[in-house]
């Protein structure tokens, strides 16, 4: 019986994916262990190994395809004694779609008189108790605004219902529009309102006559930009200058590069910073704390995030517990 090929889910937070490359075309004998293709997730672009052997049968999506849904069918895979015919019954490339644009914002009146602004009837089966396919975000809005996941019918991969139903659904209810829906939900869980960025055509209008590129996003540029914007909008802020003389610093930094010589290590000013930040938060109990909607959070260990700049973007590495390690490890564990 052919076997469908899903969607893998390669972090922890991942909802979807672009199949950015297959790296074997249908009619190919696969192995367990072969490479199928590159996945770019929002973290980084990673390759995707087969699980079974067989052939490949059908290719059910093709490459450069966003918002591919976890756990949706990307291939189908043909064991011995399958028929290339039996592949007509696997589910077609349609059968996960990329899911709808988001609404723009507009005015209440254009959303009102909008049919793709109220919610559509959800089908028999949610009704009689079947599983309702929504994402974690769907399912939190839909709680904070009191829709019924079962009246809906979602427009993302598979039917999955997603943000922009949520809105719609709130908004045909309220008369709001999706931004005010989704600010009053914010206000609900002691979060202030995201606001709403510029829009490409409005960014454009402003540099007419200019020469310009467009540089697409990837998903790992989309993610830091979410969460750059998520913790400043989000996270109460405050910020510390100081001037450092770093002279004596430099001097003992020397002496113990020679010492540390044979064992092929060399300390950078950089691990004596995260040492002493890691210090400082077991000096200031108070500081080593994360706010957490209604409440902080104060920690024992001082974990130590790094910003580093990497190839198209920046990632924050966490050194743990790095109060109680020494500066070769955190030396040897930051160029890890």
């Amino acid at each position: 019986m052919p076997i469908e090929i899903l969607m893998p889910a390669l972090s922890p937070t991942m909802e979807e994916g672009t199949l950015a490359k297959w790296l074997v075309k249908e009619g190919d004998t696969v192995a367990s262990g072969d490479l199928l293709a590159e996945i770019e997730t929002d973290k980084a672009t990673m390759e995707f190994e087969a699980v079974d052997e067989g052939i490949i049968g059908k290719l059910l999506v093709a490459e450069g395809t966003e918002n591919v849904a976890v756990n949706s069918a990307i291939a189908v895979l043909l064991e011995d004694g399958d028929a290339a015919s039996e592949v007509a019954a696997a589910p077609s490339a349609s059968a996960s779609p990329a899911p709808a644009p988001e609404p723009a914002i507009s005015s209440p009146a254009t959303l009102a008189s909008s049919p793709a602004s109220a919610p559509r009837a959800a089908p028999e089966k949610a009704a009689e108790g079947a599983r309702v396919f929504a994402t974690p975000l769907a399912r939190k809005l839909a709680a904070q605004n009191d829709v019924d996941l079962t009246k809906l019918s979602g427009s993302g991969p598979r039917g999955r219902i997603v943000k922009a139903d949520i809105e719609a659904a709130a908004n045909a209810v309220s008369g709001e529009s999706p931004a005010a829906s989704l600010a009053g939900a914010a206000s609900t869980s002691g979060a202030a309102a995201a606001p709403q960025s510029a829009n490409f055509e409005t960014i454009a209008k402003l540099y007419a006559g200019r020469a310009y590129e467009e540089i697409s996003l990837d998903r790992m540029r989309k993610t830091i930009a979410a969460r750059l914007t998520e913790a400043k909008q989000t996270v109460p802020h405050f910020y510390l200058r100081r001037d450092v003389m770093l002279d004596n610093l430099l001097g003992f930094r020397g002496e113990m590069n020679a010492a540390l010589a044979e064992r092929d290590v060399k300390l950078s000013v950089n691990d004596f910073v995260i040492k002493a930040c890691a210090l400082a938060l077991t000096t200031v109990p108070a500081a080593n704390a994360i706010w957490a909607g209604d409440r902080i959070l104060q920690f024992t260990p001082a974990d130590i995030a790094v910003a580093v700049a990497i190839d198209g973007g920046l990632i924050t590495p966490v050194l743990k517990d790095a109060d109680q390690k020494s500066l070769s490890v955190l030396s040897t564990e930051m160029k890890d």
